[in-house]
Formats: C-alpha cells, structure tokens, sequence
C-alpha cells in the first residue's frame, strides 16, 4: 500500500503546478506538439520540454511521433475526471 501512496503523491504534485494544469487542460481538446504549447503558454521551449517530460514521467500524457515532430496526448480519462473534480471543489 506504500507504493500505492507514494505513487498518488507524485499524480498530485504534477497536479500542483499551474503551468501543468495549463497543459493538461490545452489537451483536453486535442493532441499538440511543443511548438503548439510554446505558442499557447507564451513559454521557452525548453520549458514546456521540461513540464511535458515530468507529465509523461508519471504516466499522464503519452506521446507518438510522426516525422520529426512529437505529439502529446492525454493518457486515459481519468485525467479529466480529476482535473474537473478539483475544479469543481474550488469553484464551490
């Protein structure tokens, strides 16, 4: 059960970052590349590289490539729910 802690700490500390939750949320929509996300964040791509790497880390995005350009994606629904749910808390 340790691991099992463990593990939601580190789903919750990639929830605890604004720029994250930016990224997540651009992807409810649709898959995208960096270049889409330096654009939307107004961020150096090294640092959306660096956000995207930590979210794939921990199993929340997945990404395919397709020519030299890498696409990210949610990894399943449950980042939805969860991001709603918080959302839904605070907006009470």
């Amino acid at each position: 059960m340790d691991i099992q802690y463990e593990e939601m700490s580190l789903l919750f500390k990639m929830f605890s970052d604004s720029t994250r939750l930016k990224i997540l949320h651009l992807l409810f929509e649709q898959e995208r590349c960096v270049s889409d996300f330096v654009e939307q964040l107004q961020m150096s791509q090294s640092a959306v590289s660096h956000q995207l790497a930590s979210l794939k880390k921990t199993h929340l995005i997945k990404s395919r490539k397709s020519g030299k350009n890498v696409y990210y994606s949610l990894a399943d629904e449950h980042i939805v729910s969860i991001f709603k749910m918080a959302l839904d808390h605070v907006n009470e």
